[in-house]
C-alpha cells in the first residue's frame, strides 16, 4: 500500500490502520462483547502481513486490555508497526470511566500505556476526548512536555472541534486529529476537515464503516441478537428508523463493490479516503477473516460516477 505523510510528522502511514477498540473485549462500558485474544493476535498479525503499518489503540479499550493484546501480538515481529494510543479516559477499581486532563493524571497514563505496550516511546499520543473542556490546555501542555522528554514522538487529539484545535495550537503544533467520519456520520465535512487541511493537521478517521453497520454483514436479526454487553445495542444508528435506512445504503455500496469484487465495507472506507483532508482510516478487525474482507480498501478508489450515485442516495435519504 502507498503511504501518506501524517500532518507535520515524519510518519508515513498506510491508508488504513488496524483499530484495536473491539479487541479490548467485554466487561467495560463500551465493549463489543466477548473476544478471543488469540483471534485478536491473529487478526493484528494478518493486517500487518498484508501491509498495514500502524495500530491505533487506547488505554481505555478493555480498561488496558487492548494495549496488552497489541503487545502480545507484536512479540517477535522484526517489522514493528507505528503504535498510536490515547489518554484522558480513566477508570476506578470498579471500572467506572471518568475524564481527566490534569498533568499528573496524563503522566500516570503515559507510563501505564508504555508498560502495557512494552515499548519505550509511543509514536503518536492523543487526547481521547476534550473533557473537561476547561483542562484541555493543561492536558495539551503536558503532551508537549512528554514529546520533549522523548516518551512520545508526536502528539494529536481526538474528537476536538475547530475552536478547541485553535486553543491548543497556541501551545504546540497539532500533528493529527481523529474524528468520527463515515457515510452515516458526516458532520466533520463542514468545518473540521477543511480547517485541518488548511493547517496541515493530519486526519485519521475512525468508524468509517460505522462500527460494522456498513460491512454488508449486518441484518436486523443480528442487531436484535447483539449481546447485552455490546454497546451498539443501544446506538441510534442500529435502531429503527435509522437501521432500515442505513441498510438501504449498504445495498448501494454492495452494487458498486460487486463490479470490483469489493465488499460494501471497502466501498464505505474508500468513500472516506476520497476526501482530500483525510490521511487514513482506522479499520477494526476481530479476526483474520474480517481483516481480509476490508484490507482492499487501502488501494480501492471510487470514480466520480460512483461518488455521485452515493451522493444521490444521501440527499434523497437524509
Amino acid at each position: 500500500m502507498q503511504t501518506k505523510q501524517l500532518g507535520n510528522s515524519e510518519l508515513h502511514i498506510t491508508p488504513i490502520g488496524f483499530g484495536a477498540w473491539a479487541i479490548g473485549g467485554s466487561g467495560w462500558a463500551f465493549g463489543w462483547g466477548e473476544q478471543d485474544d488469540q483471534e485478536s493476535i491473529t487478526a493484528i498479525n494478518g493486517a500487518l502481513d498484508l501491509g498495514v503499518n500502524w495500530i491505533d489503540t487506547a488505554a481505555v479499550y478493555g480498561l488496558g486490555h487492548s494495549e496488552e493484546v497489541v503487545a502480545k501480538a507484536l512479540k517477535g515481529r522484526s517489522n514493528r508497526p507505528y503504535i498510536f494510543t490515547k489518554c484522558s479516559l480513566i477508570w476506578d477499581e470498579k471500572g467506572k470511566i471518568g475524564n481527566s486532563l490534569k498533568a499528573d493524571s496524563v503522566r500516570g497514563e503515559v507510563e501505564a500505556s508504555l508498560r502495557r505496550l512494552e515499548i519505550e516511546t509511543i509514536d503518536l499520543y492523543q487526547i481521547h476526548w476534550p473533557k473537561p473542556d476547561s483542562d484541555i490546555e493543561e492536558g495539551w501542555t503536558t503532551l508537549a512536555k512528554l514529546k520533549d522528554e522523548g516518551k512520545v514522538r508526536y502528539i494529536g487529539v481526538s474528537n476536538f472541534n475547530v475552536e478547541q484545535l485553535k486553543r491548543i495550537q497556541e501551545i504546540a503544533p497539532v500533528t493529527s486529529l481523529q474524528p468520527p467520519y463515515s457515510l452515516v456520520k458526516r458532520d466533520v465535512d463542514k468545518e473540521i476537515l477543511p480547517f485541518c487541511k488548511e493547517n496541515n493537521i493530519g486526519v485519521i478517521v475512525y468508524s468509517p464503516m460505522q462500527s460494522g453497520l456498513l460491512t454488508g454483514k449486518m441484518t436486523p436479526e443480528r442487531v436484535a441478537n447483539f449481546p447485552d454487553d455490546d454497546w451498539r445495542k443501544k446506538s441510534d444508528e442500529f435502531q429503527e428508523p435509522r437501521l432500515s435506512r442505513n441498510l438501504k445504503l449498504v445495498e448501494v455500496l454492495q452494487r458498486i463493490g460487486q463490479q470490483y469484487d469489493r465488499s460494501p465495507g471497502e466501498v464505505a472506507i474508500a468513500w472516506t479516503l476520497n476526501n482530500p483532508a483525510v490521511t487514513a482510516a482506522i479499520v477494526g478487525g476481530r479476526n483474520s477473516k474480517q481483516v481480509e474482507g476490508i484490507i482492499g480498501a487501502g488501494e480501492f478508489r471510487l470514480n466520480q460516477q460512483e461518488l455521485d450515485e452515493i451522493g444521490t442516495f444521501l440527499r434523497e435519504n437524509p
